[in-house]
């Protein structure tokens, strides 16, 4: 009789865990945000968002939240500590978690889908397959999936085209990146964006990608000189919500949550297309309204360049990616060719 006491321990840990707790009870949710740098989408979005939740969806939830790098966490281990169950919420960037599972890098490939619109069409074809695939592997379900905006170059050194960043060390941050780099003749350096500022600074890398907001507030031009507005990507982003916790709410609660978290990934789709060009004319001494002023100079993006990357999706991009997925997954190419490929008008062979 002696062990009576933990096993009905453990029975009801096994309880809460698969039934929805009562209404009355304070239900705890872990939530890792996005990088503190980020402070348009961390201050001005994410975190209202998380502080007003509760109040929003009439559940009882005690939120903690702290951003990624004020918990001292690598961007790529964020699906490992999901699947750990260290967080009940994590903000993630597919591109960085893609060495844990390269079919997650397909919803957004370099050159595939370089405007806002183009990006949507190729997420709205991927995000039911996405999420079917992590919550098999990663034991996580999608709660939102949006973008940074168009990756652009920033520079420490003068550029005038693409094919300046010959010879230069460049900040990458997901597999597909540094294949295009490399075929460019670029050395990529994988660094994750709160790295990316004193990279820079001492000479790391003489150049970076991220979107055109996202360098602006977090001073890139500070410590760069030229900036080159060649979309490469959309840098997606998604907030990912445990199992473990999504059952801990009842299906009335579930769509309340659902409902919510669609408003702040269309508040952050909304970022992505209207504030980026606003970030890079104060970035480059233009007309300035919203973001901070600086003064580097703006390279005008050629036909040449937009060619260069045209070319490496069909090079090297897609067959990088394909090889890459097909080892872990044989039904990469099927599926992407059926959602995203249909949606941008790619075929991968």
């Amino acid at each position: 009789m002696r062990h009576t006491g933990p096993l009905l321990a453990g029975l009801a840990a096994a309880l809460i865990l698969t039934h929805p707790l009562d209404a009355s009870s304070q239900i705890p949710l872990r939530v890792t945000g996005n990088f503190s740098q980020n402070t348009k989408h961390v201050d001005g979005i994410e975190r209202p968002f998380f502080t007003g939740l509760a109040a929003a969806t009439g559940i009882p939830l005690t939120v903690t939240y702290n951003p990624l790098d004020v918990l001292g966490i690598q961007a790529a281990d964020s699906l490992r500590h999901l699947r750990s169950g260290a967080f009940d919420v994590m903000s993630v960037q597919i591109g960085m978690v893609a060495r844990d599972d390269p079919f997650f890098e397909g919803l957004d490939l370099i050159g595939v889908s370089t405007t806002v619109p183009d990006l949507r069409r190729a997420v709205d074809a991927y995000r039911e397959v996405f999420d079917r695939r992590l919550q098999e592997r990663f034991g996580a379900k999608v709660m939102t999936l949006w973008p940074f905006g168009p990756q652009i170059i920033y520079c420490a050194a003068p550029i005038r085209s693409v094919a300046d960043l010959r010879g230069q060390k460049v900040r990458s941050f997901t597999p597909t990146m540094s294949a295009l780099l490399q075929h460019l003749g670029a050395t990529p350096v994988t660094l994750q964006f709160s790295e990316v500022y004193p990279a820079l600074q001492r000479g790391v890398t003489t150049c970076a990608i991220t979107s055109a907001t996202s360098g602006n507030t977090a001073n890139w031009p500070e410590v760069t000189t030229h900036i080159l507005p060649l979309g490469l990507s959309g840098a997606v982003q998604g907030h990912f919500m445990t199992l473990a916790a999504w059952r801990r709410f009842s299906p009335e609660q579930q769509a309340a949550l659902l409902r919510e978290f669609k408003r702040m990934e269309d508040q952050m789709w909304e970022l992505a297309a209207t504030t980026n060009g606003d970030a890079l004319a104060c970035s480059t001494g233009g007309e300035c309204r919203e973001h901070k002023r600086f003064n580097n100079t703006l390279v005008t993006v050629t036909e040449e360049d937009q060619a260069k990357v045209r070319e490496a999706v069909t090079a090297v991009i897609l067959p990088t990616w394909r090889d890459t997925c097909n080892r872990v997954w044989a039904q990469c190419t099927q599926v992407w060719n059926a959602t995203v490929g249909a949606a941008r008008g790619f075929t991968i062979n």
